[in-house]
């Protein structure tokens, strides 16, 4: 469930395009400092949602600069960090740590396994530091877990989960934050069934858990699985608007109500160039 909450950069402008630039390689630069190599592996732009929204609650103070890094050492470039970003870095290496761990468990991955064993020694000092966050994702997973072995086609129930997981890390120990568990919970459900509603052709021919299935099975097609993630989608938005945010409010809104359908749209790209291709003319 990794790769939702990207920034749609052709509807960006050039200085927004610079500031959510910067706040991915600053989250990239702390995650070097903070879990060494393999945390860096581990950067998504998803967490750079992350740091956007409680910078823009919190109003941390900023540090900057410019430098060269491995990925890019042929020129300087910008960077922006803050507390959040060290926030934002832990809560990346946690969700990386048990990302890896389930495809170990769920389909025998050897690189899943060795990364998650590379991972776990930082997990572990990062569950000393946010104990509430990472029994959060510890017990929402064995929930999401519980629902697979049972085989329960709940989407709701499913989604239900993952919200509560995203809901407690958009919380941190500032008391501000607690108004951005709802957004949380909503973003997370979204994002769990947009995931659930992107692998169900493949999940359907494997026999893999997608608490979807059911109403796949039911009829329900492409249509009716795209007004079951704009409703959802609905629910996020509203929930966003109503947070007293103010900096960095075009750039966050850009992810949300636009960058977060690349996903889903390319996936449906591909499977219908891969239809089309099957049709014998």
């Amino acid at each position: 469930m990794f790769g939702c909450m990207i920034a749609n950069q052709a509807l960006l402008s050039e200085p927004e395009k610079a500031r959510y630039k910067g706040c991915y390689c600053g989250l990239c630069r702390v995650l070097k400092e903070r879990h060494g190599f393999f945390g860096r592996v581990a950067l998504t732009y998803d967490m750079t949602f992350l740091v956007l929204v409680l910078t823009s609650m919190l109003e941390p103070e900023e540090r900057s600069g410019m430098e060269r890094c491995m990925a890019h050492p042929a020129r300087r470039h910008y960077y922006w960090q803050n507390d959040i970003t060290e926030y934002a870095a832990d809560m990346n290496v946690a969700l990386a740590y048990h990302n890896c761990r389930d495809d170990f468990l769920d389909d025998g991955s050897a690189v899943g396994f060795w990364e998650a064993e590379a991972l776990q020694g930082q997990y572990e000092i990062i569950k000393s530091i946010w104990p509430r966050q990472c029994a959060a994702i510890e017990r929402e997973l064995e929930a999401l877990s519980a629902l697979e072995r049972e085989n329960r086609q709940e989407p709701d129930a499913a989604a239900a989960c993952f919200g509560r997981l995203l809901g407690e890390l958009f919380v941190t120990d500032d008391p501000l934050t607690e108004r951005l568990r709802p957004f949380g919970e909503a973003l997370g459900r979204m994002i769990y069934l947009q995931d659930a509603v992107i692998d169900l052709e493949d999940d359907r021919k494997s026999g893999s858990y997608n608490p979807l299935c059911a109403l796949a099975d039911a009829g329900w097609g492409e249509d009716e699985m795209k007004t079951l993630l704009t409703a959802q989608l609905g629910v996020c938005c509203d929930a966003f608007e109503r947070l007293p945010l103010l900096e960095d409010t075009g750039l966050m809104r850009n992810i949300l109500y636009s960058g977060i359908w690349q996903r889903y749209d390319a996936a449906l790209h591909k499977k219908h160039k891969r239809e089309g291709s099957t049709k014998t003319p």
